[in-house]
């Protein structure tokens, strides 16, 4: 399968240096694998799509919107373990006080030196994952949003079930105010420091210091393979399968 990634001279310089960089010594790295793009997009798309199929009472849509991003979330979890290094929870979440560190320079204009997520990024990323994670479950399994019950509720007290019902709304409260605090800061990073956080999602592709090397991207068939694991999976939580 052919190689997305640049070729570099004899010398290790990336021959689209002086076309990428912003200045001396950097080179093109592709940092973000297709898989993760697709899934970068595709579920903000379904988290909107479910937001106005809400709105306008398509519940039935509402329900697949959810399902959908289960699956995704299943396999960005997955990814996070056996994907491309930057994908990998173990390569980004650094530790709370480096990510504090980092917060600390937000006012300091500086050219991007990270490969992947930076520590603040790192931790935002899990904290998404694991809202939309519980958001997708509380509506799948106990409240389906189509009728009063889903898959599991036959199997667990009505109190935990109600408890669970409550929690998607509360969930949703915590997203949304997550989404605005992301979508703040990419605002704020372009503003500030002068880094684009968007363009490298849509190409995946930085203009990062010629000292930093290109990581391990995994291949598209083991994306593949995941995202059909995980698609199975959601279907089967959702008793469709």
């Amino acid at each position: 399968m052919p190689s997305n990634i640049p070729h570099s001279d004899s010398a290790g310089r990336d021959p689209r240096a002086g076309r990428v960089g912003s200045g001396e010594g950097r080179h093109a790295v592709l940092v973000w694998d297709l898989p993760l793009r697709v899934f970068h997009w595709l579920l903000a798309v379904l988290v909107a799509a479910a937001y106005f199929t809400w709105r306008f009472n398509w519940m039935a849509w509402h329900a697949w919107c959810g399902q959908a991003v289960l699956a995704l979330v299943l396999f960005r979890l997955v990814w996070g373990v056996v994907g491309s290094d930057t994908a990998r929870f173990s390569r980004f979440l650094a530790a709370p006080s480096a990510a504090i560190r980092h917060l600390a320079r937000v006012f300091r204009r500086e050219p991007d030196t990270q490969c992947g997520h930076n520590p603040a990024g790192g931790w935002m990323v899990l904290l998404l994952l694991l809202l939309l994670l519980g958001q997708s479950l509380s509506g799948v399994i106990v409240n389906n949003d189509v009728a009063n019950d889903g898959p599991l509720t036959a199997w667990m007290p009505a109190w935990v079930a109600n408890l669970l019902t409550d929690m998607h709304g509360y969930l949703w409260d915590a997203l949304l105010a997550a989404i605005v605090l992301h979508l703040l800061a990419i605002g704020l990073y372009a503003a500030l420091k002068g880094q684009n956080l968007v363009l490298p999602m849509v190409t995946g592709v930085k203009s990062l210091p010629a000292s930093q090397p290109q990581p391990r991207i995994a291949g598209i068939a083991a994306a593949f393979l995941v995202f059909c694991l995980s698609v199975g999976a959601a279907a089967l939580i959702a008793g469709l399968a």
